[in-house]
């Protein structure tokens, strides 16, 4: 139903691997992604480091905690974010990091170019983190490479806009479900990523759903090394609507869950309008609209 994709075919525009990239953006909005150059050993390392760092005490947490700050950096306490006005606050934790700016650069001081906040502990965390980041980085601008291509366009179409990225790479936290969970409860609602292209790694336990077209929801469970593909609104804009950003979400179940999903975005002036337009969709101006419409220390009203 989803596409599974073999990443070293992707690299070297395979046809039929590009007619499947197509497919699954055009109609689904959702692919998976094997056989890259991140081993299955170092994407466990990954979720290992984001456990340990998880499972320390919310004092410790708390020296990093983002709510402190008036960006996207550092650990999201449970229930600071709330992607669905029509749900409640998700039960989740987080922790995100992204690229920060030389401090003489003009954007220096835009918040989604914004210093990271390290912890102390675990150790080794950053030089995990941060290797894991660069590499997620360079798969992420191979896929856009090769969406490019699925939709009949230069490979550059969209990569040439990500000199600069508002790449941010996040740590999920789903704890079980909580007993005091209700209909409106989720470890993340469904909602639809604000950005361009997601990179998602998990521990490997199922959680995550999809919408499909008819309205159902779709389990995705993937063996730990498989990446899940998705694509979000700027890239649906961007594409005149030919790539699709569907919804999805993680309602939680009985045991903890690990994910990291790199939001691939591109450079705060990017104009992510459809080529032909008229209009001017500034990409930066997307992003911080819909942070401050998720994140609860960031939010205007």
């Amino acid at each position: 139903m989803i596409p599974r994709i073999d990443f070293a075919r992707l690299a070297i525009g395979d046809p039929d691997t590009i007619d499947a990239v197509a497919a699954g953006a055009r109609d689904i909005g959702f692919l998976t992604l094997e056989n890259t150059p991140i081993t299955q050993v170092q994407q466990a390392s990954v979720m290992d480091t984001y456990r340990a760092f998880f499972h320390q005490s919310p004092a410790l947490k708390a020296e990093v905690d983002m709510a402190k700050t008036g960006s996207n950096r550092g650990w999201g306490a449970p229930q600071s974010e709330q992607v669905d006005p029509g749900a409640n606050p998700d039960y989740k934790e987080v922790f995100d990091c992204g690229i920060p700016l030389p401090p003489d650069d003009p954007l220096a001081d835009l918040p989604v170019y914004a210093p990271n906040l390290w912890p102390e502990s675990p150790a080794h965390f950053r030089s995990i983190i941060e290797g894991y980041f660069e590499q997620a980085r360079a798969v992420s601008m191979t896929m856009l490479r090769g969406i490019a291509l699925g939709i009949g366009e230069d490979p550059g179409y969209f990569a040439d806009q990500f000199d600069r990225p508002m790449a941010l790479l996040r740590g999920n936290y789903y704890p079980p479900r909580p007993d005091w969970a209700g209909e409106k409860d989720f470890g993340i609602a469904a909602h639809t990523d604000y950005g361009c292209l997601t990179l998602l790694a998990s521990d490997g336990r199922s959680g995550l759903e999809v919408e499909l077209r008819d309205g159902t929801w779709h389990s995705v469970a993937l063996e730990p090394g498989v990446f899940v593909i998705n694509f979000g609104e700027m890239l649906e804009m961007w594409s005149a609507g030919v790539i699709k950003a569907t919804p999805h979400r993680v309602i939680g179940g009985s045991e903890e869950r690990i994910s990291a999903p790199l939001f691939f975005n591109p450079d705060h002036e990017a104009n992510v309008a459809p080529a032909g337009s008229s209009d001017i969709i500034s990409a930066g101006a997307h992003l911080r609209q819909r942070y401050a419409e998720t994140y609860l220390h960031m939010k205007t009203g």
